[in-house]
């Protein structure tokens, strides 16, 4: 059917018909046109097609100018990446916002951002947020929960590996299943707590806690080291005890200084990585506590049972120091040298368990495991001066081979244990490790996983430093 304007068709207006066609035909081209440009201006304005710049305008808009160059410039946040940024992103690495109150108002304008563009975010697969913000719909009926003290369970009924309290959407109709990083918070005192995934709190009030404990368990293991050497069994009544190790390969005199050298050379490298590592707080209040506590456990070792010595080159015998400051007084001396023949402490008795052996072993883990995986010669390096360590401490003679494998094992089994628990938080926050773990649930409760190796400088000159490590 023709339009109107060409109803009324004679043979004079043919030609104008060919014209009113063509112009017909034109128009609606330009409909097209002009809705494909609308459709194209409809698509620049999603907000997950903004390019870094328009976030930077964003930002400007919102009062956050001073983050642009972070944000924009360093990071490259573009629109896609905006809307999928939480709170638990500016508080953790590798952004670490400190002003709390910038990453409040930042996370509201985010919220209100998602909200705004609630569809956009169900197109691109990101709604549900997992996230606190996302996770409870604005407008929705207010939520109360209650705290359970069983232990978490996942909405698929398997263990959940975060032990807090349970928390239950009371006026739902059925168990809600909330999402995984909302259910991994505290609640304390009736308030939910926003989530602090990837947030690392140096706590350096722990760390000093930690240090002075490990300074009190080396005193005390230097005390009882002069109460051991009072009870020295004869050599000549009580002869080395039988040693395959010992007994084999004959005695090197230089050896156990070597092993004493292999434990500087590993302390200075531990020194350097803690002086450089973003998180040396933590680091520091973990070899701490575990030195401390492997110590302690040879302090009762050696007090209660008195070995034999291990060599007839050691003059070693029964020395009795009198009253108790002359005790006290040989212990400063031994703590001040740090037990080290290097020093010149001669210490006699202390042989289950070997406490060099345990020096070195814990150096060389902490070494390996804050560094990155790809520094393969670091790592070489350092297992290499622990074996040798080891090595040179038989070789010497000073310690039987089960006080050196002992060692090692205790040393080993308790770094391995105290990282994978604070790594993967399955106890921290349990009753069985308050119970069993104490010191490990209040050094390590607010450590969220693991610690990333991140280096900068800690001073501002020289400024090549600043630069070249961050």
């Amino acid at each position: 059917m023709l339009p109107s304007c060409l109803r009324h068709v004679g043979h004079d207006t043919i030609l104008g018909v060919e014209k009113l066609a063509d112009s017909c035909s034109e128009t609606s081209s330009s409909t097209v046109t002009l809705g494909r440009l609308s459709r194209m201006s409809e698509l620049d304005d999603r907000v997950s097609a903004w390019s870094s710049n328009r976030v930077a305008q964003w930002l400007q808009e919102e009062g956050f100018g001073q983050y642009v160059g972070l944000l924009c410039t360093h990071h490259r946040i573009d629109g896609l990446s905006l809307l999928a940024l939480t709170e638990a992103d500016l508080r953790g690495p590798p952004l670490s916002l400190t002003v709390l109150g910038d990453i409040k108002r930042l996370t509201v304008a985010l919220w209100r951002l998602q909200m705004e563009n609630k569809p956009e975010l169900e197109e691109l697969g990101l709604w549900p947020l997992d996230s606190l913000s996302a996770g409870l719909e604005l407008g929705a009926p207010r939520a109360e929960w209650s705290c359970d003290g069983a232990e978490m369970r996942g909405c698929n009924g398997a263990d959940h590996l975060c032990n807090r309290p349970v928390l239950r959407l009371r006026n739902s109709s059925s168990l809600g299943c909330v999402p995984r990083a909302v259910l991994c918070q505290t609640h304390s005192n009736g308030r939910f707590l926003q989530p602090m995934a990837g947030r690392l709190d140096p706590e350096a009030w722990k760390t000093v806690i930690s240090s002075i404990y490990v300074f009190l368990v080396c005193g005390l293991t230097s005390f009882v080291m002069v109460v051991v050497h009072e009870r020295v069994p004869d050599m000549r009544t009580y002869p080395p005890l039988p040693d395959i190790f010992l007994d084999s390969v004959p005695r090197i005199p230089w050896a156990f200084v070597m092993a004493e050298a292999c434990g500087l050379i590993l302390c200075y490298m531990f020194l350097l990585i803690l002086l450089l590592h973003k998180h040396r707080s933590i680091l520091l209040r973990r070899l701490c506590s575990l030195m401390g506590t492997v110590f302690l456990l040879r302090c009762c070792t050696m007090f209660v049972t008195s070995l034999s010595v291990p060599g007839q080159h050691l003059k070693c015998a029964s020395l009795s120091y009198g009253d108790t400051w002359a005790k006290i007084q040989r212990a400063m001396a031994i703590w001040s040298g740090f037990g080290m023949t290097l020093t010149g402490v001669q210490t006699c008795g202390d042989y289950m368990f070997s406490g060099h052996t345990v020096v070195i072993t814990l150096l060389n883990f902490f070494v390996t495991e804050y560094t990155p995986r790809n520094w393969n010669l670091i790592h070489t390096i350092s297992w290499v001066l622990n074996l040798f360590g080891i090595f040179f401490i038989l070789a010497a003679h000073e310690h039987y081979s089960i006080d050196v494998f002992i060692a090692f094992y205790i040393t080993t089994r308790l770094f391995l244990y105290y990282h994978t628990l604070a790594n993967t938080r399955a106890y921290q926050h349990s009753r069985r490790a308050r119970i069993w773990f104490p010191m490990f649930s209040f050094f390590e409760c607010n450590v969220n996983g693991p610690v990333p190796n991140q280096y900068h400088w800690p001073f501002d000159k020289p400024a090549f430093m600043k630069t070249l490590i961050g």
